[in-house]
């Protein structure tokens, strides 16, 4: 061997015909790639999280900020940072946050907020979940066309749809007319302002966001855990119980953090058929933001609203990590 390299190897490299091989290469590549760090993956990562950044980050930073300082002759960017002779001062009211903990309109509010949020998941999620099974198990010719059914509503506008609903639990409305026409009842139903209407316009408006993500998940679930269940004598409800119910837990957490979320700060739907019974946080900042003008207490409420949100989104992505490390 070594008169081999003696007499073929050590003189062609030499000569300049053969490179001898490097005796770190990682170290090699190191040196002739010096943008190495901005891989494509940094950016794929880096880029979701940019966006993020400029359009949830800063936006809350800017609310936190307001909520924080002195309203000055209707300017809400007071200043929370002064110098003067030499001395740096930084300014925070907490009187804001302090008086929401000890008031017992906005306590309850919150309360309100959070248990018809809870109760709007719980209805789309035993109304929708049926229907995703249904769709799921359906011939695939066929699903297509179901899908469209359920994206339907929104090809027309949130309010309108909203607001149809007026027509129809109207003392004078069309369900009043046709329960008064069959015999039903001798005289109309009051429906309106109520949690009744409330909670039918909340579970419309957001029954798809269940559906959706349940859907997706029941239809790539394998079949044959199914028939393996049926073949070891398990009945069809204990069959769902033990094997669809817990391969399905992704759709279900998913579908009900993408119906409780917005149903937390939700306006538009309890201020058209709701009433005073039905008091929610999103009305409670129309007031401070445009009625009462005072957008330092509004920013603060805001801020409590997120927080509020960040609890179940911070569930749900322990969740997901948690499957994950199961499925490594």
């Amino acid at each position: 061997m070594k008169q081999f390299l003696t007499r073929h190897l050590l003189p062609q490299a030499a000569q300049g015909f053969v490179a001898l091989p490097d005796a770190n290469p990682s170290a090699a590549l190191t040196q002739r790639s010096p943008l190495r760090g901005l891989s494509g993956r940094r950016w794929v990562i880096g880029v979701p999280y940019l966006w993020l950044a400029f359009t949830f980050l800063l936006p809350f930073l800017l609310v936190l900020k307001i909520s924080m300082v002195e309203m000055e002759l209707g300017n809400p960017f007071g200043n929370m940072v002064s110098y003067v002779d030499g001395i740096l001062k930084l300014k925070l009211k907490l009187s804001n946050y302090l008086f929401i903990l000890q008031d017992d309109l906005y306590v309850l509010t919150y309360i309100s907020s959070l248990k018809y949020a809870a109760t709007t998941t719980l209805c789309c999620l035993a109304i929708g979940y049926p229907f995703a099974y249904f769709m799921a198990r359906a011939k695939a010719s066929i699903r297509p066309t179901l899908m469209m059914l359920v994206m339907l509503p929104f090809w027309t506008s949130f309010l309108l749809r909203i607001y149809a609903w007026k027509g129809i639990l109207a003392n004078n409305g069309l369900l009043n007319n046709f329960l008064l026409s069959i015999g039903v009842i001798d005289a109309p139903l009051h429906m309106m302002n109520t949690p009744l209407s409330l909670m039918l316009g909340m579970t419309y408006a957001y029954l798809p966001f269940m559906v959706l993500p349940l859907y997706a998940n029941l239809v790539k679930m394998d079949i044959r855990f199914l028939e393996a269940a049926a073949d070891l004598g398990a009945t069809p409800w204990q069959t769902f119980w033990r094997i669809t119910v817990p391969l399905s837990k992704s759709g279900i957490v998913a579908g009900s953090m993408l119906v409780f979320i917005p149903c937390i700060g939700e306006y538009v739907i309890p201020e058209l058929l709701g009433g005073p019974e039905t008091f929610m946080i999103g009305h409670a900042l129309w007031d401070e933001f445009f009625t009462n003008n005072d957008w330092p207490m509004a920013s603060a409420v805001t801020v409590v609203v997120i927080l509020l949100i960040l609890v179940p989104i911070g569930i749900f992505n322990k969740y997901q990590s948690e499957q994950q490390e199961g499925r490594a």
